[in-house]
């Protein structure tokens, strides 16, 4: 009888018992940062505990934001529908049946000050999962804040920005890849001059797992895309010891307990020999800062109240791998969009881990572990693998473009599929222990008719707003945009006159082409 071999979901080998490790050397808040990046961890200050909400009408969200924050989160993250993210308006043929579905239709400046009415944008930082429209967004949240007389040297918060992994995993892009680089080292420039607090992009691994990468995958694919943007910045002449601080990263979180931890202990170390390697000599242009979601792809739509088992694991791994960061899933999320219920049962599972379990009372609780070390050097050696086959390929853009990263995410998720199918990858509820399916009649629904409502918001906004200031901005940002201009402030222009999110993206793809 052969042996059973046991393996990490990215089929590293795992021994029947580790006796030795590497000696610890570096303290925490030390290069290269693999115990974490603060000396005192969550003994000084704990992750940012946030809620990933948006859907139906900015008047709704705004809602469960208020409700979120009174039951203790900690900082908002913004889901937008999918017209928004694809840069339609929601009165667009292209939007019908999306509106307000997956998240929040924003359509002008008007909605964005009805998504944050009551909330100082000063005191709470907003995480906003946006990318081909990134800029849009953030000239809006940028002109809101201006309204509300905040310093925009002291605003804080995250825009996702990330195009490359929409190529990748994901498809929310719109323009190719060269222009949509040109915008996102716009941004760059623009942020680090005018709300220098502002992390500028949130380089995402998340989606590239939930298109059914492994872990290694997950972590080389998306420090392939960190170095391209690195690149990126450089070419356009951007100091990396200013740029880099306001780099952020978007890790998934899934069920292989160690295999987490060690995925984002090796991360911080890969990064800081990254940005060292490109001329970074600031520590804090070194570090790895990353956010963490729960994994969506792991949750089932057959017994859902498994869901919070699984939820409670994967955020107990992500702390005690070292976010900075952390949205917990709902438990239906499988079936919809997660109801007030289920929101609040996924934020008290953060707070459970943070002020009941005592794993924040010391930093980096398991470091020195045998296995947890030599786990962390093999994630490590095996992601290098792939950074260096990139490389050598000219880049991730062009490693994007010849369908290597896609190939490879694709492969990957249909071995997992085999594998739960012949169930030697165990999923509980699904293909072992199953059983009639438990109902749950609370859930989410968006109605059809938002999207009247928002086509009806669009055109009376029309007619009271001054159309020709209107066509002023955006025929200045055309020109902008044709131009070598950083073509932000012309956005910010054209937004702060009610210009709405399909006009300024039709400006962009008449200028730089659809992909």
């Amino acid at each position: 009888m052969t042996e059973k071999k046991f393996t990490t979901s990215s089929g590293i080998e795992i021994k029947d018992l580790y006796t030795s490790a590497k000696p610890m050397t570096e303290k925490p808040g030390e290069f290269p940062f693999t115990r974490g990046i603060q000396k005192d961890m969550y003994r000084g200050r704990l992750w940012t505990m946030r809620q990933y909400a948006g859907f139906s009408t900015a008047a709704e969200s705004n809602k469960r934001y208020h409700y979120l924050l009174s039951q203790g989160t900690t900082g908002l993250s913004v889901a937008f529908d999918l017209p928004t993210q694809i840069g339609y308006d929601s009165d667009h043929e292209m939007s019908e049946g999306e509106v307000g579905k997956v998240g929040v239709a924003i359509d002008s400046l008007q909605d964005m000050e009805i998504l944050f009415n009551g909330i100082e944008l000063e005191k709470i930082t907003t995480s906003m999962t946006i990318n081909a429209t990134a800029a849009i967004l953030l000239a809006m949240y940028i002109a809101l804040a201006k309204k509300q007389g905040a310093d925009l040297k002291q605003i804080s918060g995250t825009i996702q920005n990330d195009i490359l992994k929409e190529y990748a995993a994901r498809g929310t892009y719109i323009y190719p890849p060269k222009p949509s680089m040109r915008i996102i080292t716009d941004i760059f420039e623009y942020c680090s001059k005018e709300v220098p607090k502002w992390n500028t992009i949130s380089i995402s691994g998340y989606h590239i797992r939930e298109a059914g990468s492994t872990a290694v995958q997950e972590l080389a694919f998306t420090l392939s895309n960190g170095k391209a943007y690195l690149n990126a910045a450089l070419e356009k002449g951007l100091d990396i010891n200013v740029f880099a601080k306001r780099l952020s990263f978007f890790f998934n979180c899934h069920n292989n307990f160690f295999e987490e931890i060690a995925k984002f202990r090796a991360a911080r170390r890969m990064w800081a020999n990254i940005t060292k390697e490109m001329g970074a000599t600031d520590p804090k242009a070194q570090m790895l800062r990353f956010h963490t979601q729960t994994g969506g792809s792991t949750l089932t739509a057959q017994q859902p109240l498994n869901n919070v088992i699984r939820v409670t694991n994967q955020a107990m791994a992500a702390v005690l791998g070292g976010t900075q960061s952390l949205h917990t899933n709902g438990y239906d999320e499988a079936l919809s969009l997660p109801t007030e219920e289920a929101a609040k049962i996924a934020l008290r599972t953060q707070q459970v881990i943070a002020f009941e379990s005592g794993v924040t009372d010391t930093v980096d609780p398991l470091a020195g572990s045998y296995f947890v070390e030599n786990l962390t050097d093999e994630i490590e050696a095996a992601a290098q693998q792939y950074i260096e086959k990139i490389d050598a390929m000219g880049g991730a853009v062009e490693a994007i473009e010849n369908g290597y990263i896609q190939n490879e995410i694709s492969i990957a998720a249909y071995h997992h599929q085999l594998e739960v199918e012949a169930a030697e990858r165990i999923i509980v509820g699904v293909n072992k222990f199953a059983q009639e399916q438990e109902g749950i009649t609370d859930v989410m629904r968006i109605d059809e008719s938002i999207r009247n409502f928002q086509a009806d918001k669009i055109t009376l906004l029309k007619i009271q707003r001054n159309a020709v200031a209107v066509t002023e901005k955006l025929a200045e940002l055309k020109h902008a945009a044709a131009s070598s201009t950083n073509i932000i402030p012309f956005i910010l222009a054209a937004v702060e006159e009610y210009a709405t999110l399909g006009e300024i993206s039709d400006v962009l793809r008449a200028e730089f082409g659809e992909y």
